[in-house]
């Protein structure tokens, strides 16, 4: 625990992935690290070492980010730490894109087109899900699951991906749905939110492989 006694939320995006390297579409679709992937979330951690305490960490049921969580805390030499997987903070699901060339896919449809899918707040891809689908189930999984801990003052560390970081970083900056084509979460950044008294948070540090 902090000494000033507040939760502090670390929420890390996975790393260069097999499929983010020959950029494809990957949302459920299981696939590992690349090599950079791997060496990049040992990096993060290594930033990170004596920093914080983890008392608890959280991924998804997907390989990716459970590998770099992993290796975050190999990197930071966190052991011990309780660590819960649920497909709640999987990606979002890209329906018909899954496997599609992201490159090919602007060319095909236009890059305004394939943006406002990627990152608008309601649209979706065909037989996919929205970043609006996306928080109707990270965030009430975040509010029982997640939040009691950091309401006792515990440090949690959650390792996920870009759409349900995007859905919770929405919620925790408590931002318009107009605003969310903005939130951007590079490969393997790592965001500090401090929980306060009234039950906000203000973001605090952020961390880059």
């Amino acid at each position: 625990m902090h000494a000033d006694g507040k939760g502090r939320l670390l929420l890390v995006r996975h790393t260069q992935s097999v499929w983010n390297s020959l950029d494809l579409f990957t949302g459920w679709v299981d696939v590992d690290l690349s090599e950079k992937g791997k060496l990049d979330a040992k990096s993060v951690g290594v930033k990170i070492a004596g920093v914080y305490n983890v008392d608890i960490a959280f991924t998804s049921s997907l390989v990716r980010a459970q590998q770099t969580l992993q290796l975050v805390m190999d990197g930071a030499g966190i052991q011990g730490t309780p660590v819960t997987e649920d497909w709640h903070l999987n990606e979002r699901f890209y329906g018909s894109w899954q496997g599609k060339n992201k490159t090919e896919m602007k060319a095909k449809y236009g890059e305004d087109a394939i943006q406002a899918v990627r990152r608008g707040y309601a649209q979706r891809p065909p037989a996919g899900e929205s970043l609006e689908d996306t928080a109707e189930r990270v965030l009430p999984y975040f509010a029982e699951s997640i939040e009691p801990a950091l309401a006792e003052g515990k440090t949690v560390l959650i390792a996920a991906h870009g759409n349900s970081l995007r859905a919770l970083v929405k919620h925790l900056e408590n931002m318009s749905d107009e605003a969310a084509p903005g939130i951007e979460i590079g490969n393997g950044e790592l965001r500090e939110y401090v929980r306060e008294a009234d039950g906000s948070y203000t973001r605090g540090a952020t961390f880059h492989p």
